[in-house]
């Protein structure tokens, strides 16, 4: 088709295609504050980390197609890579927030977590049946719902291992189901009668003093064809999810008030169910729990998102750990995009940088 002249056409249309999907993923986003309140601790060695250990966690992070990465330990800046600053699509770390926002509405007695979908009176461009009626909020919190159809944001992964309808009665089997995080937003917005991402702004981020979030940043994707419960996403800075990541750190304290509520962090971030095709987690209500001797020893549960974004949270340590990939850039969602186990391995440099105990009081 192409001729003698196939390849430079070629290479000139891809870098031509990622200009576009780079140019359309970041054009809604709202100018940044530049300024951070975040404080940094004055040398690694004082808080009790090797600088050069930790330049050779750097290194590694370099090989990777990671872009921006933050260390907080003991409540201040460790480490900083990349630019910390700027927004891209969180993915699937979106449904650890709903988690936090459920937390509150289910300890006010918003939401019952025990209601059912029948009770809810949940339906989809299908009748279910009175089987998938009977899964409860609780079902849907550790995606066992045992409702398989298909939603939005769909991976192909999913797509291919979704199981028959009517195969797993609700509450017996995991499967990484978009329907049911899809399904909690929509009975979160029904019960609460507020906006999901105004909840979280009046909720989280301004009580923790996030610097860049707005709600312009995120938005609800429908895709009528799939299911007309929309997806919820947020576009976020690496050092605003730190933010929310220190929070979970300090058992939903921050300044003195009780943000989340303590019970549910705990209840929400320990394993509910074994996943049979992951090498380190369980999963809990909507995080990644570590269930491995090498993480779990060290209290580490994970919000995760497609190609490498994730907050780590590793309580033994008093650290908290954001990874991103900017899937805005093509290329980054194909070729860079950071796998969990190389993530882990990062993450794991960063904890042998630590040699002793500080050399003061923080």
């Amino acid at each position: 088709m192409f001729g003698k002249n196939k390849w430079p056409i070629i290479i000139i249309s891809g870098i031509f295609f990622t200009i576009i999907y780079t140019f359309a993923g970041s054009k809604n986003s709202t100018p940044l504050n530049t300024n951070s309140n975040w404080e940094q601790h004055e040398t690694p060695e004082k808080a009790g980390w090797s600088s050069e250990r930790l330049e050779e966690a750097k290194r590694y992070y370099d090989t990777l197609g990671s872009t921006a990465a933050m260390v907080i330990y003991d409540g201040k800046i460790l480490a900083s890579w990349g630019d910390v600053t700027r927004k891209s699509n969180i993915h699937s770390v979106r449904k650890s927030f709903l988690s936090a926002l459920y937390g509150i509405h289910i300890n006010e007695g918003t939401i019952d977590i025990h209601a059912t979908l029948k009770d809810l009176d949940i339906m989809d461009n299908v009748q279910l049946t009175e089987q998938e009626q009977q899964a409860t909020i609780a079902d849907l919190l550790t995606s066992r719902s045992g409702v398989f159809l298909t939603a939005g944001e769909e991976s192909l992964w999913m797509r291919w291992t979704r199981p028959d309808r009517g195969l797993h009665l609700p509450g017996t089997h995991f499967y990484y189901n978009n329907w049911d995080f899809n399904v909690l937003g929509t009975i979160f917005k029904d019960k609460t009668n507020t906006d999901l991402f105004t909840e979280f702004k009046e909720k989280i981020a301004i009580p923790i003093g996030m610097e860049d979030y707005s709600v312009e940043d995120t938005s609800y994707k429908l895709e009528v064809n799939r299911s007309i419960h929309p997806s919820f996403l947020f576009r976020m800075s690496t050092r605003d999810m730190a933010r929310f990541g220190q929070l979970y750190l300090q058992n939903g304290m921050w300044e003195g008030k009780q943000i989340i509520p303590n019970d549910w962090i705990k209840e929400s971030t320990k394993v509910h169910t074994p996943v049979m095709n992951t090498e380190a987690y369980g999963y809990g209500y909507m995080w990644w729990v570590a269930d491995t001797e090498e993480f779990s020893d060290l209290g580490l549960y994970s919000a995760i998102g497609r190609y490498g974004q994730s907050i780590d949270i590793i309580p033994e340590k008093k650290l908290v750990f954001v990874h991103r990939v900017n899937s805005d850039n093509l290329l980054n969602r194909t070729i860079k995009q950071v796998s969990n186990k190389k993530r882990l391995t990062l993450l794991q440099k960063i904890l042998d940088a630590q040699v002793s105990e500080p050399e003061y009081e923080e």
